[in-house]
């Protein structure tokens, strides 16, 4: 069952969005296509968005979006959470989870022509990629700038059990120059996910489905000559 959107621990005391659903200003929300698209995806790999408390009320932030095209993913903000049960609400073992890995490998080197890349602690390709990425029940993304992103990864400690994986997307994030990323594999939680779930499940639909809601929103963005404010994945946002 979708749990997004849904916050731990709410820090701004800013006005409340024009939706509540995707908490997007009304010009921007795209409810009404995400419900014209059909019934939220039925996602094996579970969800968990992680999302720093400056994230929350960006315009361009795609965090929410994503979690509402699924049945099982999570939104929690905050900090730290003692252990990955906490932060999703159920119990859980990150040694069965993957997590968005934010150091600065290069996924295109380690393992040319993947996607993705499941990555040892030392930051090298795992040998067996393959018996690395069958096993994963759920992914973590973290969402925020680079900098949020990582104060997110070195508060919780309990990220080191799960496996780190890398993106290597052949194409550059749909933001476009509405948001400049400080590296090419930079793209945002909706992209990121996107493409991650899709490979894992081996489900292409998933990323044409967010894509094309994600590209709706970024029309209606450049319509009202919107700039994007300080996102960014693996902005993750």
């Amino acid at each position: 069952m979708t749990q997004a959107p849904r916050a731990d621990t709410p820090t701004t005391d800013t006005a409340p969005p024009s939706c509540p659903r995707c908490r997007k200003p009304a010009a921007l929300c795209v409810c009404a296509d995400l419900a014209a698209a059909g019934k939220p995806i039925k996602n094996r790999i579970a969800l968990l968005f992680l999302q720093h408390p400056q994230e929350q009320d960006v315009d361009l932030g795609t965090a929410h979006l994503t979690a509402l095209h699924f049945e099982d993913a999570t939104i929690r903000v905050g900090l730290s959470w003692p252990s990955l049960g906490k932060a999703l609400g159920r119990t859980a073992d990150p040694k069965r989870w993957a997590v968005l890995y934010l150091g600065s490998v290069k996924a295109k080197e380690l393992a040319p022509g993947r996607e993705i890349v499941a990555l040892t602690r030392k930051g090298t390709a795992v040998a067996d990629q393959a018996a690395a990425l069958a096993d994963i029940e759920g992914v973590i993304v973290l969402d925020g700038t680079w900098s949020q992103a990582k104060a997110l990864w070195w508060r919780n400690a309990w990220m080191l059990k799960a496996q780190r994986v890398a993106l290597n997307p052949r194409w550059p994030s749909r933001y476009g120059k509405l948001r400049r990323e400080p590296r090419r594999d930079g793209l945002s939680t909706l992209e990121a996910t996107a493409l991650l779930l899709s490979r894992l499940e081996n489900k292409p639909e998933i990323e044409t489905r967010l894509i094309a809601g994600f590209d709706k929103l970024l029309a209606r963005a450049r319509a009202l000559g919107k700039a994007a404010k300080g996102i960014g994945v693996q902005e993750a946002s």
